[in-house]
């Protein structure tokens, strides 16, 4: 079985779900794999190079243009299903799913012209990679403007812009020239994504490579764009790994009945709805708003309940099972330490208060 059948398929891709049943099958494998990556602190390359023999890659790419055209509370479900098996693989196809919606929505809604990058995913299943955001307005690095484009050092400031520092918002491929993988990924949870360091050392961006310009610190529309579109797609996965933890606790304590451990899971199942009803208003709330203010304004303040409440779901599932959930075999202590990568995406606590705080009052965002 192919998701490249659901292109040539009469029903909608939403009717007949294929990426359930090939998860269903796959699995196991990317499970086990994953735990493997987890342990060696590895990239889970094998598990990325599974789901593109079978057609994840292109599950964002409209129709149209040769991909699957699943909407994005089918990409959201998706990858929530996909983190029951492995968080850091689901939390990779996270990274290229939502550029590739991302460039879906800008060519349907803006007739950008990114149908050429879009196609070639579909045809050619290259993987996207995106920055993990934590310079997010700022923009870091250094651009110096050369003839007929940029000479990029780590990032893309250009410094001496006639109108005042910018940020370049570009891509590159990551076989140009000048372009490597400083490995510094060695952290409490995800592992398996293998975030490294990605540096451009004198990497040559022509002009016509430039997607936008910005001022570094400022609200760019981009910027409310990749809110709308990235931020429901990435927290799905830890609403997913919230989901496994339940079940392992629940499987764990399944013939217990002692009143604690029965008002344990009760507070388990509390949390966890919580965590499912943020996520689920986030992503019908996305599938229809556009891109403002107003409306990062109301993705953020999902995106942190969806957070707590994440965090707050696997914690219970470790109080509920006790002991046993403090050891690695039963696999309540990976989901632990990978939900945790829930509090550093964009925005994190700190500026999405502030930028609720100045939305409440009237005032510019851009303080």
């Amino acid at each position: 079985m192919s998701i490249q059948a659901l292109r040539k398929s009469p029903e909608p891709p939403a009717a007949t779900p294929r990426w359930r049943a090939l998860l269903g099958q796959i699995g196991p494998q990317l499970a086990e794999e994953g735990r493997r990556c987890d342990r060696a602190n590895a990239f889970v390359g094998a598990n990325m190079a599974m789901l593109r023999e079978h057609g994840f890659l292109e599950l964002a790419v409209p129709a149209e243009l040769g991909g699957a055209g699943l909407s994005r509370t089918e990409l959201s479900a998706m990858l929530r299903e996909l983190a029951h098996y492995c968080g850091s693989t689901a939390l990779a196809l996270a990274m290229h799913t939502h550029v590739a919606a991302a460039a879906a929505w800008r060519w349907r809604h803006q007739k950008a012209p990114t149908d050429g990058l879009l196609k070639r995913v579909a045809a050619e299943r290259i993987q996207l990679l995106s920055s993990g955001g934590s310079d997010w307005l700022l923009g870091s690095g250094k651009a110096v403007k050369v003839d007929g484009g940029y000479q990029v050092m780590t990032g893309a400031i250009e410094e001496d812009a006639p109108d005042g520092p910018a940020v370049l918002q570009f891509s590159v491929p990551m076989n140009a020239q000048g372009v490597s993988i400083i490995e510094t990924w060695d952290t409490l949870g995800m592992r398996g994504t293998g975030s490294h360091d990605v540096l451009l050392d004198g990497v040559f961006v022509p002009d016509a490579a430039i997607g936008a310009r910005r001022k570094p610190g400022v609200w760019h529309p981009l910027m409310h764009i990749v809110a709308l579109v990235a931020m429901p797609l990435v927290y799905s996965v830890y609403a997913g790994i919230a989901e496994a933890a339940r079940n392992l606790a629940v499987e764990a304590l399944a013939k217990r009945r002692e009143p604690a451990v029965i008002a344990a899971l009760g507070a388990l199942d509390t949390e966890l709805a919580a965590t499912r009803i943020a996520l689920d208003s986030m992503v019908a709330f996305a599938e229809t708003a556009q891109p403002c203010p107003e409306t990062s304004n109301t993705i953020f303040i999902h995106r942190a309940l969806v957070c707590r409440d994440a965090i707050r779901t696997v914690d219970l599932a470790l109080d509920a099972v006790g002991g046993a959930g403090y050891f690695r075999r039963l696999g309540l202590e990976r989901l632990f330490r990978d939900v945790q990568g829930a509090r550093f995406h964009p925005l994190q606590e700190g500026p999405q208060r502030q930028l609720a705080g100045r939305m409440a009052l009237g005032l510019p965002i851009d303080g």
